[in-house]
């Protein structure tokens, strides 16, 4: 059920905002989960997929064990391309088949100074969600005197 008046769930509008979405919009949705190794070591669960990182197809045709880097980022298509994850076209020429990046698996990042900001930030604020809620200890002791 929906409760805000101002977020809407027609179907049709969703769409065209999906599809019209500037560039910047299309990074956050081009995210991709973390592999569980990751996902302990940073505690974030996604991340908005970039050039030269590493990830594993999880989904589709091409899912498998090898692990191949981000050779691009294609936003306006939704897609990313991926080292070893080509195909033969007609004349003989290989091309990079595009993968949507909620189907593959980030395992290894490429990091800088902004990234690992974003990092921090991200662990930051679920470290209060899991706080949230929960009476301490001290505060149990007060109420029950």
């Amino acid at each position: 059920m929906k409760f805000n008046p101002f977020v809407t769930s027609d179907r049709s509008k969703n769409g065209k905002r999906h599809f019209n979405a500037p560039s910047h919009v299309r990074r956050k949705i081009m995210s991709s989960p973390l592999s569980k190794k990751l996902r302990q070591k940073y505690n974030v669960r996604s991340m908005p997929i970039r050039k030269d990182d590493e990830v594993q197809v999880v989904r589709g045709h091409y899912k498998g064990q090898q692990i191949g880097k981000v050779v691009q980022v294609y936003r306006k298509k939704y897609v990313i391309y991926i080292e070893r994850v080509q195909r033969e076209k007609a004349n003989g020429t290989t091309v990079h088949v595009g993968i949507h990046p909620s189907k593959v698996v980030i395992t290894r990042l490429k990091l800088d100074k902004d990234r690992k900001k974003i990092l921090e930030r991200k662990a930051k604020s679920r470290q209060v969600g899991k706080e949230k809620g929960k009476y301490k200890e001290e505060l149990i002791e007060k109420m029950q005197e």
